[in-house]
């Protein structure tokens, strides 16, 4: 760790690009606060980086063609969705043979500014940018797929720093392209960058985009890191590409490692954590899942021991939730509940392929990589649908959005606000 002041299966190829995605208790996510607007859905899996919705009241079915369209409008390529800080929504997209950062008004979805992020990426199992923007006090921190970092100002898009990461720090880019999304802690900008030579985690001040320390070295992963608390510790989790590594936010000190590999280096869920004190990691290709427990010892370290390890669930490319002492998420194709204490399976439910869900009410909303859009009941006992639609055609590789009334989905081609709660967002068939 270095500190500075001034600083193929052909399937399995293309189910592989969903990684586009992509991608509690005192460990909730700490840095990225947006106090103005309690309904903020700021970066990557929601306010706690759980996927997880607080105090939404949903309406308990759907109109027999589904939820009412508030809105619909055209957008590119890519696969990041969805934050809302403010009345407004912030998503990367291609367009015309580049990447961009956009800004849309929650209300109409109409477009409120564009930043050009560089050339957009494109092979033939989907193109465009996978990481989705982190929107804090007023910035909105972004990264293209090629390694374009960006800060911008949330309300004009002006740039208040930037760097290219590929050329900056030598990154790694992903076969499928970046996918992590930023993390803030603190005043800090946290990235999985994939840079040679220590540079495979960065922290950036977030004032003025210097580094403030780099550490690490390896592939870069696809997933998200992760803001947590474990055995008393504040850290930051990077599932990279050929290992889950633990890092002091502050410094960048590397608290604990385990390797774990994964075909392509498709690592691409987000871990969760257990409270108090356990962190749940999976990934597909027949790799399955790992829960591990971290503990302080006598000395200050951090020992770190596996509860238990399993072939149960294998998260692809979306990311689980856990709900009231169960996990749902995608076994591969099939939608599944397990056990958190022991990886056992409580049920399991076919019919969306490889999809994506979050938790909002007592539900999971869930969506299919075939267009399957679903209110299903976050039970441990069975699966039990509510209702469900078919909203999109194309991809459904992005995790929705829920916020202030409006469930936000997209594929490829447009961007779709629905009215799926009791309140909030204003709703019109306009678009049906």
């Amino acid at each position: 760790m270095t500190t500075t002041s001034s600083a193929p299966r052909p399937h399995a190829l293309l189910i592989t690009l969903a990684i586009a995605l992509l991608a509690a208790g005192i460990a909730f996510a700490q840095g990225a606060t947006n106090q103005a607007d309690p309904d903020a859905w700021p970066q990557f899996r929601g306010p706690q980086q759980t996927g997880k919705v607080d105090g939404a009241a949903l309406a308990s079915s759907w109109p027999a063609d589904g939820p009412s369209v508030n809105w619909r409008v055209p957008l590119g390529s890519g696969f990041s969705s969805i934050s809302a800080v403010d009345g407004r929504l912030f998503t990367l997209f291609g367009e015309r043979g580049s990447s961009h950062v956009g800004a849309f008004d929650a209300s109409t979805g109409k477009r409120l500014w564009t930043h050009r992020l560089g050339k957009e990426r494109r092979d033939q199992f989907g193109d465009g940018p996978r990481a989705t923007p982190t929107v804090h006090d007023g910035v909105v921190y972004a990264v293209g797929e090629l390694g374009a970092l960006v800060a911008l100002d949330a309300a004009t898009g002006k740039v208040r720093w930037q760097h290219d990461l590929a050329d900056r720090f030598d990154a790694r880019i992903p076969t499928w392209g970046i996918s992590s999304s930023p993390l803030v802690v603190d005043d800090l900008l946290l990235h999985n960058v994939g840079g040679k030579r220590g540079y495979l985690i960065v922290a950036f001040n977030l004032a003025d985009g210097k580094v403030a320390w780099h550490t690490g070295s390896g592939k870069p992963g696809y997933a998200t890191p992760l803001d947590v608390t474990l055995g008393g510790v504040r850290q930051a989790v990077f599932f990279a590409g050929e290992e889950i590594i633990s890092v002091k936010p502050d410094d960048g000190t590397v608290l604990w490692q385990r390797p774990w590999r994964t075909s392509y280096d498709v690592n691409a869920a987000m871990p969760i954590f257990l409270a108090p004190d356990k962190i749940f990691i999976s990934s597909g290709y027949d790799v399955g899942a790992i829960v591990l427990q971290v503990a302080k010892r006598s000395d200050g370290s951090l020992a770190v021991e596996t509860a238990w390890k399993g072939r149960g669930m294998k998260n692809q490319y979306s990311s689980s939730v856990l709900h009231d002492g169960t996990i749902y998420g995608f076994d591969d194709s099939i939608l599944k509940a397990i056990d958190p204490a022991t990886g056992d399976t409580r049920w399991r439910a076919r019919g969306f392929g490889h999809g994506s869900l979050i938790y909002a009410d007592g539900h999971l909303i869930v969506l299919g990589d075939r267009g399957k859009l679903a209110l299903v009941e976050a039970s441990p006992t069975g699966y039990v649908e509510k209702a469900s639609t078919d909203m999109l055609s194309g991809k459904h590789w992005t995790a929705p959005t829920l916020y202030d009334g409006q469930l936000l989905i997209r594929n490829e081609k447009e961007l779709i606000s629905l009215k799926v709660s009791t309140s909030g967002g204003e709703s019109s068939r306009a678009g049906r």
